[in-house]
């Protein structure tokens, strides 16, 4: 039986001082989780977060990477120095990172354009890069408004999955967490049913059964991104392909995130 993992993306929000006060109202609230659980702060607060959370039952995850190990690559991070902050886990390919380059539109929200120009093959170079390094990658995929309108949902999110797993050995690829993630659910307040959110999750499943096999599809755990809050992820954590939750606004509210981690069954 797959444990359920609940993982908080803090994006780009939060100082050490919030993240001090954060955690620790959190952390008496879900000492008895069932679920695994995930914290991804902003880079800069990683050190401090790793330092409260080290006699806990949260894991500390970083929210990106870069492929290389080292150079000239103003702003990024490597897995290295992830590794170096105690993280065991890095979120790769998140729609807000997907996308193409240049200078958003006026009227930008993550549903129309990335910001970072992220593509299926960078994904796959973090995703690697990742996994060489003995790092756990949570590997998000999900599809456009526009391409769920064209009926595209199930090819896109199968083609994201495949080519993010592009030269991942089987042994490999059972370590991934996948998370998937539909584009216009995400800081929208919109929620995928929950029946559609498993379906969609079946769809990922069957894309790692057609590379590996059902042995390792089965083993790999799925979860499900997207305005998740106290209110629905009972629902959701029910279904039988959604193994955990991808948590965005509401884990920077620790009674909310706290709700959903024991919401797990």
């Amino acid at each position: 039986m797959r444990q359920t993992i609940i993982a908080g993306n803090w994006k780009m929000n939060g100082t050490r001082a919030s993240a001090e006060a954060l955690l620790g109202e959190l952390i008496p609230l879900i000492a008895n989780a069932s679920a695994k659980v995930i914290v991804c702060p902003t880079s800069t607060a990683l050190e401090t977060v790793g330092d409260i959370i080290a006699d806990t039952n949260i894991a500390l995850g970083g929210q990106d990477l870069f492929w290389k190990a080292k150079g000239a690559y103003t702003g990024q991070i490597s897995a290295g120095m992830l590794l170096d902050l105690g993280c065991e886990y890095v979120i790769v390919g998140h729609s807000e990172c997907r996308g193409r380059f240049g200078v958003p539109e006026p009227d930008f929200t993550p549903t129309i354009l990335a910001y970072f120009g992220d593509s299926d093959t960078t994904v796959n170079l973090k995703l690697r890069a990742a996994l060489a390094n003995n790092l756990i990658p949570i590997l998000c995929v999900g599809e456009t408004l526009q391409e769920r309108q064209a009926g595209n949902t199930d090819s896109v999110v199968a083609a994201q999955t495949k080519a993010g797993l592009a030269e991942v050995s089987a042994e490999d690829a059972v370590e991934v967490i996948f998370a998937y993630e539909p584009v216009w659910a995400i800081g929208t307040g919109e929620v995928c049913a929950s029946d559609e959110a498993d379906r969609v999750c079946g769809v990922v499943r069957s894309a790692v059964a057609e590379l590996y096999g059902s042995e390792v599809a089965e083993a790999v755990h799925i979860q499900y991104g997207g305005s998740v809050k106290p209110d629905n992820a009972i629902e959701l954590l029910a279904k039988p392909n959604i193994d955990g939750a991808l948590v965005g606004g509401a884990s920077l509210k620790a009674q909310d995130f706290a709700a959903i981690v024991n919401a797990a069954p």
